[in-house]
């Protein structure tokens, strides 16, 4: 994880972002998602409210190259839980497994701050699965709360009651939040642009 307070630390091309016709809003809805936060892969930059081009092999190099992004939210100034998931395990269709956890990152503090998270679980959405949304929801931790997974949650990734753990912490509604869709890798083809939704 690293915290950034400025955004835009990656190099991209301008030109790389298209936006959608209104029809695919509903993938980024604003009461949904909101608040700044911005999620940095190499390469793509910020990947929040965007579609995960096959081109250059970008969707197999997030599922099993890419450690975990940058994070950059300039109004941090309190302590904070970080929760990335997919609601869409196994696919859109029958979300059985939904929330998947791919990432829970707690006490973060204030920028400027950078280090490396090492449970962090790249998304590999299965094949044939179509798009998986995945989330990135930042809460502010509340004060004096000591917060944790259980061992059996610490023990591996999977199927997770996120809202039991919200509540369980008291940590509200998210104060940012943004999501990417990305599915299983598959021939690179000739054009690549990133599609912004």
């Amino acid at each position: 994880l690293g915290w950034a307070g400025t955004p835009g630390a990656n190099n991209v091309s301008p030109t790389l972002h298209h936006s959608l016709t209104p029809v695919f809003l509903s993938f980024c809805p604003l009461f949904l998602f909101r608040g700044d936060l911005e999620v940095f892969y190499p390469e793509l930059g910020d990947v929040g409210c965007t579609y995960i081009p096959k081109c250059n092999q970008y969707r197999k190099r997030i599922s099993k190259e890419w450690h975990s992004p940058k994070i950059a939210y300039p109004q941090a100034d309190k302590k904070y839980v970080l929760i990335m998931v997919d609601p869409d395990a196994p696919n859109r269709a029958n979300p059985k497994y939904r929330f998947w956890r791919h990432w829970v990152v707690i006490d973060i503090k204030p920028h400027p701050l950078c280090f490396l998270c090492p449970d962090y679980g790249r998304p590999t959405p299965p094949s044939q699965s179509g798009y998986h949304r995945y989330q990135f929801r930042l809460y502010e931790q509340p004060a004096h709360e000591a917060i944790s997974l259980s061992p059996e949650e610490k023990a591996s990734l999977g199927s997770w009651p996120l809202e039991r753990f919200v509540e369980q912490f008291r940590l509200g509604s998210p104060v940012a939040s943004t999501q990417f869709l990305t599915q299983h890798h598959i021939i690179v083809p000739p054009v690549c642009t990133v599609l912004s939704f």
